[in-house]
């Protein structure tokens, strides 16, 4: 799966993304928090993300780009059953 982060401008927006291209639940919160929910045990993610025009977000966003980071690593370490490689582009 790719999901293209060069156009986000706002914390919102890259939620609203997250949650479409990931299918988050309909309650889902936009916030950090339920962020972590949702990938470590709402839904069930594809086996491999690709995050085009990460280093865009970066420089717009570079709080947003790392939480978003840090949530796949942690699930990575935490939940090493959910096998989802995720790569920064």
């Amino acid at each position: 799966m790719n999901i293209d982060l060069s156009k986000i401008t706002t914390e919102r927006e890259l939620h609203e993304l997250l949650a479409r291209c990931l299918s988050f639940p309909s309650f889902y919160g936009q916030n950090w928090d339920a962020f972590w929910d949702s990938i470590s045990d709402l839904v069930s993610l594809p086996e491999k993300i690709i995050f085009t025009g990460s280093s865009a977000l970066k420089d717009r966003l570079p709080s947003s780009y790392e939480q978003l980071k840090n949530c796949f690593n942690e699930l990575a370490e935490e939940r090493p059953d959910i096998n989802c490689a995720v790569y920064w582009e």
